[in-house]
């Protein structure tokens, strides 16, 4: 799978996550999967099957995620941050602990990059942050 496959698959993810943050009765496996079309968005099949990958292991690990989310953000409540900065911690907390094929590098890149394309002036700073340390919670280092 190339990286413009995966990147592409991480903002369809995002974008995912985000509906499913207003309502978690979303089916966001099924969503994946028709959201592309119904929406006439240009999502490539591999990079839908990336999404529902990443999402669904994100929503099955959610209470984890949202754990080290917690503690790995200094001041700030969860539930007080973005909804947008909020998901792509996900997505990235997400890789990092349950992808650790891919490097703590590219996943905190791709994460810092989703932010300042979707979230604030603040965002890529604030998600760096956060994900480097929850990189150094899960065992993980900048060699991996």
């Amino acid at each position: 799978m190339t990286a413009g496959v995966r990147r592409s698959g991480r903002a369809y993810a995002l974008q995912l996550l985000y509906a499913r943050d207003g309502g978690t009765g979303t089916d966001v496996g099924g969503a994946a999967q028709t959201w592309a079309s119904e929406f006439e968005l240009e999502v490539e099949g591999p990079a839908q099957e990336f999404a529902t990958t990443i999402v669904t292991a994100a929503v099955t690990r959610s209470a984890e995620i949202d754990e080290l989310i917690t503690t790995s953000s200094k001041n700030w409540r969860i539930e007080r941050m973005s909804r947008v900065d909020r998901n792509i911690l996900r997505l990235g907390a997400c890789e990092l602990v349950a992808f650790r094929d891919v490097p703590v590098k590219v996943v905190i890149n791709e994460a810092v990059e989703l932010a300042k394309r979707f979230g604030t002036a603040e965002s890529s700073a604030f998600v760096n942050g956060v994900l480097d340390r929850i990189a150094t919670a899960a065992g993980r280092t900048a060699e991996d």
